[in-house]
Parts: structure tokens; sequence; C-alpha cells
């Protein structure tokens, strides 16, 4: 479940910060602003939903699917296929956001 949330959280805070690049970057309207706003809301309302005791193993863990989403953005939306070093890159990723979630901790 942790994984659904963590993918959900990546696509509302690409969403939302991709609002503010299509306002500044692209010379769209300010309003793209409004449900860039509220998408990043929903992104960090999204990531207190993992079950874990500290905020920081949570983010860390998260960074790794934010940049596999990133690569999946960055390919649907903008056209633009990752190569094969993106990709090594994505899943050495994945690895240790899993390591981060999953490794048996003490105490």
């Amino acid at each position: 479940m942790v994984y659904v949330i963590y993918s959900a959280a990546a696509l509302a805070e690409i969403a939302g910060c991709f609002a503010f690049w299509a306002w500044l970057r692209l010379d769209r309207s300010p309003l793209w602003l409004v449900p860039g706003i509220l998408s990043l809301i929903v992104f960090a309302w999204l990531l207190t939903l993992v079950d874990t005791q500290h905020a920081g193993r949570a983010f860390a863990a998260y960074g790794g699917i934010y940049i596999v989403a990133a690569l999946g953005w960055m390919w649907v939306i903008e056209n633009t296929r990752p190569d094969r070093w993106d990709l090594i890159g994505g899943a050495i990723c994945l690895l240790g956001a899993s390591v981060i979630l999953w490794a048996p901790r003490s105490g």
C-alpha cells in the first residue's frame, strides 16, 4: 500500500510543480497556479498517510519513488523517452527506497 501512496504523492507533487513550470517557463496563465497549489497540498497530505514513526524516513524513501515517477512524467507527458542511464538510475533509486522502507530496524 505504501507504494500506492507514494505513487499518488509523486503524481500530485510533479503535477503541482509542473503548474509552476508552465506558468514561469512556458508562459501559461497564472491561473495554472490554482490547481498546482491544490495538488501540492494533496501531495503533502498523502505523505502523512505513510505508516512510519519518522517523517524523515518517509521522505527519504519517497525520494526514490519520486525519481521514477518524474521519469515516467518525462516519457508520458513530455514525450521524451528515458534512456538506459535514466532507467538504471531509477532502478537504483527504487532499490534504495525499498531498503529504507523495509530494512529490519533495531529498537
